[in-house]
Order: C-alpha cells, then sequence, then structure tokens
C-alpha cells in the first residue's frame, strides 16, 4: 500500500529549536504533514528522534536562495500536487548594541535572516499557499512595536516584517489567504541568552572610548531575568491562527508584551522616561557634552 499523506501541511522554518521546534512539535500532534526548516543535520535527527513519521526535517537556511528552492522541490514532490495549508517564518537571530558602535556587517546579516529570509521563503512558497487557499504566519516580537534601547538592530527587522505582513495581508485579500503576525514577549527559550549574550559581547569589544561611555550595558543580565511563557503556549496561538475560522490579523502573546503595547501609547517623553529607569545607569558627563 502507498503512504497515506496527511490532508493538511505546514512548513516552518527555524525549527531547530525554541518557538520553531513548539510549532512543529505541536502541529505533528494534531496530525498535520510537517515540513521542519532546520540548518544543522544534528538537529534533523533530534527532530526525527522525538516526533511521527508526518514530520519531515528538511534542511534550510533561510539567507541561502539555492536551499530554498530545494526545499520547495522537497515539499511540491511529497505533496504531490498538494497545496500547503501554512507557512511559518520563525527562522531569526538577535543582534544588539548601541546604535553609535554597531558593526554594519552584522547589521547586514540581521536583516538578511530575519527579513529578507522571511520575504524569500513566502515568495517561493506562495504558489504553493495560494494552491491551497492556505495562511501565512509571520512570528515577531514586542520589538516590532516598541523599540527597546541597545536592540535597534533586531527591532528594526521586526519593525520592517510587519509592515510587509502588513502590506502582503491585503494584497493576497482578493485569494482569501490569511496573513497574520504574532508578536510575543519574552519566552523561555535559547534566544533570550542569545540576545544578552550578544549584547554582551558586544559591549566587550567596544572600543575604549565606546566602554567608557557605554559599558554598564554589560551589566544587563543582573537586570533582567526570562520569566516569560514557554514555547508552547505560542505553539498554541500559532495554531489559531493557522485552523480558525476567523484567525487575527496581530497577535500579542505575553504579559509583557501586552504591557509595553500600552506603553508605548503613552506620550513619548513618558514612555522614554519608563524604559531607560529600567537600564543600568551609564554614560559620562565630558566637557564636549557638559
Amino acid at each position: 500500500m502507498s503512504e497515506i499523506i496527511p490532508q493538511e501541511s505546514i512548513l516552518i522554518t527555524g525549527a531547530s529549536s525554541g518557538i520553531g521546534k513548539a510549532c512543529a512539535l505541536h502541529f505533528d500532534s494534531l496530525g498535520f504533514n510537517v515540513f521542519a526548516g532546520v540548518r544543522q543535520k544534528e538537529d534533523a535527527l533530534e527532530l526525527k528522534k522525538i516526533s511521527s513519521k508526518n514530520l519531515k526535517p528538511i534542511l534550510l537556511d533561510v539567507t541561502s536562495p539555492s536551499m530554498i528552492s530545494s526545499a520547495r522541490t522537497q515539499v511540491s514532490e511529497y505533496l504531490g500536487g498538494s497545496g500547503l495549508t501554512g507557512l511559518v517564518n520563525n527562522a531569526g537571530i538577535p543582534f544588539g548594541g548601541s546604535v553609535e558602535f554597531l558593526s554594519l556587517s552584522d547589521f547586514r546579516y540581521e536583516i538578511e535572516v530575519n527579513l529578507i529570509g522571511a520575504i524569500a521563503t513566502t515568495q517561493t512558497f506562495l504558489p504553493l499557499i495560494r494552491q491551497k487557499r492556505g495562511r501565512i504566519v509571520n512570528i515577531s516580537s514586542l520589538s516590532g512595536f516598541i523599540a527597546l534601547p541597545f536592540m535597534s538592530p533586531y527591532a528594526a527587522t521586526k519593525f520592517a516584517l510587519r509592515a510587509i505582513n502588513d502590506s502582503l495581508r491585503v494584497e493576497l485579500r482578493p485569494w482569501r489567504i490569511s496573513v497574520s503576525i504574532i508578536e510575543i514577549g519574552d519566552v523561555k527559550t535559547r534566544l533570550w541568552d542569545k540576545s544578552l549574550s550578544v549584547i554582551e559581547k558586544v559591549a566587550k569589544d567596544l572600543p575604549e572610548a565606546g566602554w567608557e561611555l557605554y559599558g554598564p550595558i554589560n551589566n544587563l543580565r543582573e537586570r533582567f531575568q526570562p520569566h516569560g511563557i514557554s514555547p508552547s503556549e505560542v505553539a498554541r496561538v500559532v495554531e489559531h491562527a493557522i485552523t480558525s475560522r476567523k484567525p487575527k490579523a496581530r497577535y500579542v502573546v505575553g504579559r509583557d508584551a501586552k504591557l509595553l503595547d500600552l506603553i508605548r501609547r503613552l506620550p513619548i517623553s513618558v514612555r522614554d522616561w519608563i524604559i531607560a529607569s529600567q537600564l543600568p545607569k551609564y554614560g559620562q558627563v565630558t566637557k564636549e557634552n557638559k
């Protein structure tokens, strides 16, 4: 007998850990045919160990046009003419630091992964989505609606992703293809540690003048500890966006994200004071800036 292919199928990028991995396992448990995009073979093997035969890891680096094209070929061949129920653009990396001393090469790579990667993946798989009138979900964060200090590169990509999401949502209305964005607060994943580690590394690599000005940001880890939701809670929100009769255009997930969504609506001077009050004290007064 030939293998019976599940009727519903979904592609999830950045599925090696955190939210992406939780989403892949969650949709696998729902009986979906899951294509889980990972960058390392080791991650693919790990996923196969803890999932059903309906979860298929695919090597996919969203910065590589050839890998995206290859993933499209693999998905198409497996589905055999059937379209995709959903695409979840989750792949992303953190990058931060003071704007004054940012590495432009690192900033460009951040844009390539977090923004261009999502666009390229969407362009490539949209014909399969249209074929089944499927849905697109873009995973963002609270950085997509409020830019916190020393996280401007990450926030820039998430603000831009929100703009792409808004445009695409209206562009695809004639085909009744739902496009949702999920803006998440603190989540208990490795991304939190990665974010703080990136800022700490940037602080340590500052030139002497930069260290004198911004050195105390290296103590962010002492001030901020993760108290966020679990990745599985985010996966359930993604499920709603993919399967509900009336998916939302925008989901704000987590108490901190909802709080900052309110804070951003305050007068700018008040908002800035609230945010600045939570940061380590830094900066020095010199003859030039007195």
